[in-house]
């Protein structure tokens, strides 16, 4: 039997791992839950899943009606939460750069991770790759894209593989003009045609940094170079992923529009169970098409691909930069073009530490989100 905490468990990937799980009584008994703001909800997991504890990101009610359960709070509680439980499995699914100091944390502690968070990659890659390394936790991505890698490289040598197809629908706005996108709003920019996902992330979908994003987590999970790995869009989202190998054989993986299924591998990785989930029907599929993204319509990515490249400190500044803006967007403050226009302007002004530790890292950060939050409110 498998201790698994589930962080994010009231989000899109949370809940989603909950109905994985409750597939599996045998394997896996859920230790922790965590949620940020949607208590309520956590109340009704709680009460279905009996964990040992919970952590809430702020409590806004009375703290009673938990059943007995130990409740932690805010983000010092949560790291408390995790360094005082025994915890065989965890399954991220905490949005954004706060994930990175549980990750940090957990590591020291699990055998297992099922992670489905991207930008505590692309902020430290090398530490959480490194200490994973040490602890010899086995990390498994959960997104759909890297779990179609991972799958296609299978037992493979690393060193045969050549390049990576990073696949991706387009996002909502595929088909719009780069006229239009001044007046784009945030019901259309979060109004994905394939997933359904929080609002950060379809908005990301939108400009297509969720993409770039991917580029730099790809290369930490896969250890290779960012020129290895290529975006393509694919609007049917029925192939996940593709990969090639020296000899010049490409593998893809393909499946349905369901986050059950990575989650699910991650999770009972090397073994596959029945999922219950209706595969695609190819006879009625009457093509599949790939084609290069537009980086002058969507300069998210090249953005991306850049920062990337450069390393150091340069994703962590990328990433809160465009955490606080998206956050500026949803809020209707600013423009959807203005996203990737001050996203651009702040890591122009980055100066960067080549071999960051933690601390430079969580100043990079800080740095950008101050230094977006000013340059936005100058464009107002």
């Amino acid at each position: 039997m498998e201790n698994i905490a589930v962080l994010g468990s009231t989000g899109s990937i949370g809940t989603s791992g909950l109905d994985v799980i409750a597939k599996f009584p045998d394997r896996f008994k859920i230790c922790a839950l965590s949620a940020n703001t949607n208590v309520e909800l956590l109340r009704k997991q709680a009460k279905i899943y009996k964990p040992e504890a919970v952590c809430v990101g702020e409590m806004r009610r009375d703290k009673g009606r938990w059943g007995g359960i130990r409740v932690y709070e805010g983000e010092s509680g949560l790291l408390e939460m995790l360094e005082n439980l025994k915890i065989d499995t965890v399954l991220v699914g905490i949005a954004g750069s706060s994930a990175l100091l549980p990750i940090l944390t957990v590591l020291d502690r699990v055998k297992k991770m099922a992670l489905a968070n991207k930008e505590a990659l692309v902020m430290a890659g090398s530490l959480i790759m490194d200490k994973a390394a040490k602890n010899n936790v086995k990390i498994m991505p959960v997104d759909s894209e890297h779990s179609a890698i991972f799958q296609c490289i299978g037992s493979n040598n690393r060193k045969d593989l050549k390049k990576i197809f990073l696949t991706g629908s387009g996002g909502p706005l595929l088909k719009v003009k780069k006229s239009g996108f001044k007046d784009i709003t945030v019901k259309q920019a979060i109004n994905h045609p394939r997933w359904k996902m929080g609002k950060k992330i379809s908005v990301d979908s939108a400009t297509m940094m969720n993409k770039g994003l991917e580029v730099i987590e790809a290369a930490w999970l896969f250890n290779t170079e960012i020129k290895n790995i290529e975006i393509l869009i694919h609007p049917e989202a029925v192939v996940h992923s593709m990969v090639e190998f020296t000899d010049g054989a490409v593998l893809a993986q393909m499946g349905a529009c369901d986050m059950r299924l990575p989650i699910q591998y991650a999770l009972t990785y090397p073994e596959r169970s029945a999922s219950g989930i209706k595969s695609p029907d190819f006879s009625k599929i009457k093509s599949l098409t790939f084609y290069k993204p537009d980086f002058e319509r969507f300069p998210c990515m090249g953005l991306a691909y850049d920062a990337g490249k450069k390393g150091g400190t340069f994703p962590s500044v990328l990433n809160a930069s465009n955490e606080t803006a998206v956050k500026e967007f949803v809020e209707g403050r600013i423009r959807f073009v203005d996203i990737p226009k001050v996203i651009g302007r702040v890591l122009r002004l980055h100066k960067g530490v080549k071999d960051p530790g933690l601390l430079d890292i969580l100043e990079a950060d800080k740095w950008a989100r101050i230094k977006t939050k000013e340059m936005l409110r100058c464009c107002r």
